[in-house]
């Protein structure tokens, strides 16, 4: 069985430790081999590359050869993660760049020679299929109504994130109702959660993530889930204060994905730490205990 390397992102080891929790705990119930590299760097955020795009670049690189080196794929539960790899990716096609960039990469004793694929969590569950991820379901959570949200960098720009997602993906909802739970349908599931401008214009950012809870909020949706750690920091972390500009109160669980998966695979709340939320997800429980 192929095992994975996997990165988790920095936000997953720091302010959403949740996500890389639940992530692990499910990955380990669906039999998914997989190894941390302690080794791995920040890919950059989205961030860097606007000043520094060589050493952002640089970074990427270091990240794909390390997993290269082991002969692994790359497993990932951010989507700025999944796209800035997958962007580097897609620079590094050049020849006359790529051996520019191996030439840095050669002082630590590593080579990206374009082997590696990046896979982001919801992909893999994807290839496992319904009908594996349905035979597996233990408590089943049906009553409840859960609004997708994807979050931007998984789903934009096609050319570099695959053809996977096209411009009206279901994917999310697909595995939604693989749980049992039924998936709502708003406009505001594509949009973006503003997480990238909220240190440089945090109104803009928080009326950004208003706009989505009201989305969530007017389809009756029970909670939102996402498979992006930085967009749960948006929607979860900042829903107070988004609630509070926007002169509305919010109570909307969001849930990370795996997370989900989790409590349909009959997995304890508690290994799911679903207790690290800003956004209690008390009623939530109640509802299908």
């Amino acid at each position: 069985m192929k095992e994975y390397a996997y990165y988790p992102g920095c936000a997953a080891e720091a302010s959403t430790r949740e996500a890389d929790k639940a992530t692990r705990e499910v990955l380990s119930l669906l039999g998914i081999k997989f190894s941390p590299h302690e080794d791995f760097t920040c890919c950059g955020a989205g961030c860097l590359t606007e000043e520094f795009p060589k050493l952002n670049l640089a970074l990427n690189a270091r990240n794909l050869a390390i997993a290269e080196k082991d002969g692994q794929d790359i497993l990932t539960l951010c989507n700025t993660c999944f796209l800035n790899l997958r962007k580097s990716q897609v620079e590094l096609k050049s020849p006359a760049l790529r051996a520019e960039i191996n030439g840095e990469l050669r002082n630590e004793g590593l080579e990206y020679a374009g082997k590696v694929e990046i896979l982001h969590f919801l992909h893999l569950l994807a290839e496992i299929g319904p009908d594996k991820l349905r035979s597996m379901v233990k408590r089943p959570l049906v009553g409840l109504k859960v609004a997708p949200f994807y979050g931007c960098h998984l789903i934009r720009p096609q050319q570099i994130v695959g053809s996977t997602f096209t411009p009206e993906p279901t994917i999310l909802e697909d595995l939604i109702q693989v749980t049992g739970a039924t998936a709502l349908s708003y406009k505001e599931r594509l949009d973006c959660c503003g997480f990238h401008i909220l240190l440089v214009d945090e109104k803009t950012s928080l009326r950004m993530a208003s706009s989505c809870l009201d989305g969530a909020e007017g389809c009756g949706a029970d909670l939102m889930v996402t498979p992006c750690t930085l967009c749960h920091i948006s929607l979860d972390m900042y829903q107070g204060k988004a609630g509070r500009l926007a002169g509305r109160r919010y109570d909307i669980p969001v849930l990370h994905l795996a997370q989900l998966m989790g409590l349909a695979f009959g997995m304890d709340p508690r290994k799911l730490r679903l207790k690290n939320h800003f956004v209690s997800a008390r009623q939530l429980l109640s509802k299908i205990e």
